[in-house]
């Protein structure tokens, strides 16, 4: 039966995942590649190179794919995304591939105009609006500050519904794959609200050794980030995401994992220990 099921997917053509070698694209594609389906990354070092700031690039990888994970890099936040988004599920329709999965950013104003845009583009869409990621402390970003024992921000005692990536991977992969997903805009947060103290009170127990929060004012970050090489744009984007949105607007919890998946999200003590098992964590210390 799987097999019949499986033929009938690859008649329909590969799934497209954008951002394939981030966070959420990753896991996508090795869970529609473990299910047996036929995938396509979207990357510029994928074997179809797509880039968003290059147009030209986007036919060849919509061509014949029978749905799409949407992933805008680095941000639906930054100037230029809203209008991207737009041309992309535009040529996303011409050629023919209605089924459209966006992940998209809770509390942020420019986020939701792209989530309008595919609303009223006629697709067949679902959206996962997603609160901060748990992986931002293992993956990039936060994790060579929790190597070194500090994690410093400046964020004070506002509370986030932090969500695992894994979560959010399983919803695309149940809204790319099954039926029922269609229309419905998904808010996914973890189950619980915590402090950046909190979260790394919770990393510290879980690798079994001293790490702090330390809240610093937007001026002290923002002057440590001028010393850092980022890309074009990263250190606003950064700036705007804990100063405006981390304001406390995202402070409540919703169900979006639930209503997708009939099961509870994964909550940030589980994260903490499976990823502190990996030796991650401690990787500065063998330095």
């Amino acid at each position: 039966m799987s097999h019949s099921r499986n033929q009938d997917h690859d008649s329909q053509g590969p799934i497209l995942v954008l951002g394939a070698t981030g966070k959420t694209g990753r896991r996508i594609l090795e869970r529609l590649e473990a299910l047996g389906l036929p995938t396509r990354a979207g990357s510029r070092s994928a074997h179809l190179p797509f880039d968003w700031k290059d147009r030209s690039t986007w036919p060849a990888v919509l061509e014949g794919a029978r749905a799409a994970y949407i992933s805008y890099y680095p941000d639906l936040a930054v100037p230029g995304a809203v209008e991207d988004t737009h041309a992309f599920t535009e040529l996303a329709l011409k050629l023919g591939v209605r089924r459209l999965v966006l992940l998209s950013g809770r509390g942020e104003p420019e986020a939701q105009r792209a989530e309008q845009a595919l609303q009223d583009s006629g697709a067949d869409w679902t959206i996962l609006r997603a609160s901060w990621f748990m992986q931002n402390f293992s993956e990039n970003f936060l994790l060579e500050e929790v190597q070194s024992g500090t994690v410093a921000l400046p964020v004070g005692d506002v509370a986030e519904p932090f969500v695992d990536a894994d979560d959010i991977a399983d919803v695309a992969v149940a809204a790319l794959t099954q039926p029922g997903h269609g229309e419905r805009l998904y808010e996914l947060t973890g189950p619980e609200l915590l402090t950046f103290a909190d979260t790394v009170a919770l990393l510290s127990e879980a690798a079994g050794r001293p790490i702090s929060y330390v809240p610093v004012t937007a001026e002290q970050y923002s002057e440590g980030l001028a010393q850092v090489e980022l890309p074009d744009g990263f250190a606003d984007l950064v700036m705007y995401l804990l100063t405006t949105v981390m304001d406390g607007r995202n402070a409540q919890l919703a169900n979006g994992v639930q209503q997708a998946l009939g099961r509870a999200p994964r909550t940030f003590a589980d994260y903490a220990r499976s990823t502190a098992a990996t030796g991650i964590w401690n990787a500065q210390l063998c330095r």
